[in-house]
């Protein structure tokens, strides 16, 4: 399995228990979907490894207990502890309307209401207190914030969000 065909789901954070169990930090808003997978890919030294799971369970709200097949102890534990977790792409839940996932607007059309065609999404700026899509024009790189009162449409079958832009955002890039 390769990286790009799968998404983050999160970290293998410590042990848990002598008979090497672990806890993962689960970055998502809805850690239960992950409560009963069968298996999950581990990134071992750059590389996605399947991962089989005898049990799991939730632990405090954001935390998966997580006892995987062939990880019988401390010493078997430890040497996962710190790595990252992968699940396929075609695992995440489908997402309707407004909502989306980062990786699926990546090359959309931003167009705005008074403006028409701003650009393409390059990528997704989420360092910042405030996600920006990341949209070039020609050689120009505008930033355009991801506020909910300004995306209108999330147009999935001719790749584009629509968005009301205030004026005056996109013209200071140009």
């Amino acid at each position: 399995m390769r990286k790009e065909d799968c998404f983050y789901l999160g970290k293998i954070a410590k042990k848990f228990s002598f008979k090497g169990e672990v806890l993962a930090y689960l970055d998502t808003d809805e850690p239960e979907l992950y409560e009963n997978l069968e298996s999950v890919f581990v990134e071992c030294n750059k590389h996605l490894v399947p991962f089989f799971i005898e049990s799991s369970s939730l632990h405090k709200n954001d935390f998966l207990r997580v006892r995987f097949e062939d990880v019988n102890n401390e010493e078997e534990a430890d040497a996962i502890i710190g790595n990252d977790l992968y699940l396929p792409i075609k695992m995440l839940p489908k997402l309707s309307g407004n909502k989306f996932y980062f990786h699926e607007v990546i090359g959309f059309e931003v167009e705005d209401k008074r403006l028409g065609y701003v650009g393409e999404i390059q990528s997704i700026n989420d360092t910042t207190a405030q996600p920006l899509f990341e949209v070039l024009k020609d050689d120009i790189e505008i930033l355009i914030p991801m506020i909910d009162h300004f995306l209108v449409k999330i147009d999935r079958e001719n790749k584009k969000v629509l968005m009301d832009l205030p004026e005056g955002l996109i013209e200071m890039y140009l």
